[in-house]
């Protein structure tokens, strides 16, 4: 089954879906506490001064709610944001472009900025810093340098790829907030409200029963969400029910875990065909029928998480919950292999051991 609920692309008719679910304020925003009584404090902070807030770099996994923290700081200090991303923007001209049309105390936000290269990074130094374009006009020694002044605007840059930022750049962040997954109780939240704002009735149970399927993400949620709604409408009354959820996580092969069958592929694929690893990124993309870069950042960080997998020195190795998970036994050999990787694997199974 072609499985679409887990990657990080949004289609048009998505994105019109997800602006209406978007939360608009920090009140309406579930989750992420920290980082909104942060970002409160430092808003009402720039409030009173007169200035505009400093730049803000947003990271962590894909489908937190970077981009709606975006609009709700800009929201919050009452500007206009202008949004683009780092794959968008092909050179330093229409960077400046940008840069030099934004009015004072405007929002740019950029996704992705981790997908700027090192020429436009250069450009945002100065504007960063000094709120000035720098050019080089000519070349030889009639070369001359010409400065354009901006308006002071704040910057917010998102990343689900912080390390890969040049450090200069990382730097001029003055605020660096990390989004992290979500729990089941929150997202559960999110799935109600979202259910509201969508016209459609569910109850506590089936409301849970979706969250804790959606991998830690707002993003999976509501996309599990609108797909169990389609059930219930045709299936159903129009109400989401347990029945509706269980029936429809069936049907699109999502377990109890929020595993899909492509994670399931990944799995089986790394222990069948590779002895359980260690398999290297790009074989066992090509082995799976997977794009690399979705392998790394859709879907391995969510198994990193459960500890189905690890990431060793030789590549990618199947861990014993993977082996439990999928209902097949894991040799004494294979454990010993897997302790140099955990030395606790051999204490649980010497407990074990004891235990029988």
């Amino acid at each position: 089954m072609d499985n679409q609920f887990f990657t990080s692309t949004l289609t048009e008719k998505e994105r019109d879906t997800e602006n209406i679910l978007r939360p608009k304020t920090f009140d309406d925003y579930v989750g992420q506490d920290k980082v909104k009584d942060n970002m409160r404090i430092y808003i009402k902070a720039a409030l009173a001064r007169g200035e505009s807030l400093d730049h803000v770099l947003l990271y962590g996994p894909p489908g937190l709610g970077k981009t709606t923290l975006a609009h709700i700081i800009a929201n919050e200090m009452g500007v206009p944001i202008t949004v683009t991303s780092g794959s968008a923007i092909p050179s330093k001209f229409d960077l400046s472009a940008i840069l030099s049309k934004l009015k004072p105390g405007e929002v740019l936000f950029i996704d992705e900025i981790h997908r700027l290269n090192n020429s436009l990074e250069e450009i945002l130094y100065p504007a960063m810093e000094d709120y000035r374009l720098d050019f080089v006009v000519g070349k030889g020694p009639s070369a001359t340098s010409v400065n354009i002044k901006l308006e002071r605007f704040t910057l917010i840059g998102a990343t689900t790829k912080a390390g890969n930022l040049a450090a200069p750049l990382r730097d001029r962040f003055g605020v660096q907030m990390r989004l992290n997954l979500y729990s089941p109780e929150y997202l559960q939240t999110i799935v109600t409200k979202s259910a509201h704002k969508l016209g459609a009735g569910i109850d506590d149970v089936a409301s849970y029963e979706i969250a804790r399927r959606s991998r830690g993400t707002p993003r999976i949620a509501n996309r599990l969400l609108k797909r169990v709604r389609d059930f219930a409408d045709v299936l159903g009354d129009g109400n989401i029910t347990t029945e509706v959820v269980a029936h429809a996580m069936k049907v699109m092969e999502v377990d109890e875990l929020g595993l899909d069958s492509v994670d399931k592929n990944i799995l089986t694929t790394i222990i069948d065909k590779f002895s359980g690893g260690p398999v290297g990124l790009d074989t066992l993309a090509s082995a799976t029928g997977e794009d690399a870069t979705t392998i790394e950042d859709v879907y391995e960080p969510y198994l990193l998480q459960l500890g189905f997998v690890a990431r060793t020195p030789r590549g990618r190795v199947a861990m014993p919950n993977a082996y439990k998970h999928l209902g097949r036994k894991l040799s004494k050999e294979r454990m010993e292999m897997l302790s140099l990787y955990d030395d606790s694997l051999l204490d649980d199974e010497e407990e074990d051991n004891e235990n029988k």
